[in-house]
């Protein structure tokens, strides 16, 4: 038997808590046709007092969302900003 590498959840007391009914959801891309998919995001304050940053689908405004804490987004921006998620082609 293998020893795993212990989990840390930073989001455990958020998950399932975050109140996202008064999100303001912004466009991935303001000038593009609203019939289209768009990634959207809102910043939403827990009562923690953090500002967790939740991610959505516009097709699917009821499915999964992503949660993002601060630390995580910001990871995020900058390997966009890098290239990381760049098309291979």
């Amino acid at each position: 038997m293998t020893d795993s590498a212990p989990i840390y959840d930073d989001k455990a007391h958020v998950r399932g808590n975050l109140d996202l009914s008064g999100a303001k959801w912004i466009r991935s891309d303001e000038g593009a046709e609203e019939e289209e998919e768009h990634v959207e995001i809102a910043f939403v304050e827990h009562t923690d007092g953090v500002t967790y940053t939740a991610m959505r689908n516009s097709a699917q405004p009821d499915g999964t969302v992503l949660v993002f804490t601060p630390a995580e987004w910001e990871a995020f921006i900058l390997g966009v900003k890098d290239g990381e998620f760049d098309e291979p082609w």
